[in-house]
């Protein structure tokens, strides 16, 4: 992947101060004009009106065995919106929501790109490794990658909050490990409204309106295992509104934000749909879904206006 690259140290050293980060002689901010972006997320996107207001940044860094690269779309106006937090870069509806998002509520958007390994752009893993498996880019939030997590959260330190996470997923779920709903026809995965587990525990939505009339468009929260399940943030609200969330009862992280962010006292919510392809219709279906589930959480849990 290639992008014009534009050397802004100043605004380098603040991002890096910002995250508690030290800077190193292997990490590297950079501003890049994303009309020039070799990246299909990107591509989409060649309108220069689409990117008015927003400031792009490239971050690139190496953390143990792994090498990162990071797109930062900062909302120049209005800083201080959400977290919009995309990991996997197979996801492209939760590129398109965050893009949105930014635009309308302010704040940082943070993008996982996995096209920094040559010839891998569009994965759901990381494949530039030194050794090893490819890394899940949400199951490395762990105390042993400080590097990773503290870029990807620097903003949050700036109130950038609450963190937004948006994913796109496989249809159905895999009934065999589900404690509920055991007969229903086989899918991939955990993410539906009809799979519980001692972890996951559904609250569905009693009148299946859009965007809730499909079992995969959900809303995860997380509380601890010891707490009621309305301690999540937003949880009760998002409930009581009749969405279909999915509470995540943590005990012991296992690597992902939601719990990396639970257990140190984040503010958190992941909004998931299915997964409908490239082709417009079914691109802009799967984001307007997710874009209307952060419509309503915006409403119900932050002092955040549509701009």
């Amino acid at each position: 992947m290639a992008a014009r690259l534009i050397r802004v140290p100043a605004l380098a050293a603040l991002w890096v101060f910002a995250s508690a980060v030290q800077p190193a002689p292997n990490f590297r901010i950079m501003r890049v004009d994303p009309l020039m972006i070799e990246d299909d997320d990107f591509a989409r996107h060649r309108d220069p009106a689409t990117w008015r207001g927003l400031a792009v940044s490239s971050v690139e860094f190496k953390e143990e065995r792994g090498s990162w690269r990071l797109y930062r779309i900062a909302n120049i106006a209005r800083p201080r919106g959400p977290l919009w937090f995309v990991p996997h870069d197979d996801e492209n509806a939760g590129f398109e929501a965050a893009l949105a998002g930014v635009s309308i509520y302010g704040g940082v958007v943070i993008v996982v790109d996995s096209g920094i390994s040559d010839d891998r752009d569009g994965m759901r893993r990381n494949m530039a490794v030194d050794f090893g498996r490819p890394i899940d880019p949400n199951r490395n939030f762990r105390d042993g990658y400080p590097r990773y997590a503290a870029t990807i959260l620097a903003d949050y330190a700036r109130e950038a909050r609450p963190i937004i996470a948006l994913h796109t997923n496989a249809p159905g779920f895999d009934p065999s490990g589900s404690r509920c709903n055991q007969d229903d026809p086989p899918g991939r995965g955990q993410v539906s409204i009809r799979f519980c587990d001692e972890v996951m525990q559904p609250h569905a939505s009693q009148a299946r309106a859009w965007p809730f009339d499909a079992d995969d468009t959900l809303a995860y929260v997380a509380h601890r295992a010891d707490a009621s399940p309305w301690s999540a943030y937003c949880g009760k609200s998002l409930a009581l509104a009749d969405f279909n969330v999915v509470f995540e009862k943590v005990s012991v992280s296992d690597g992902s934000l939601s719990n990396y962010a639970l257990l140190r006292g984040m503010n958190y919510i992941n909004f998931e749909t299915q997964e409908r392809g490239l082709a417009p219709a079914d691109l802009s279906e799967s984001r307007n879904r997710l874009l209307a589930m952060v419509g309503r959480a915006m409403r119900l849990c932050t002092n955040l206006a549509p701009q």
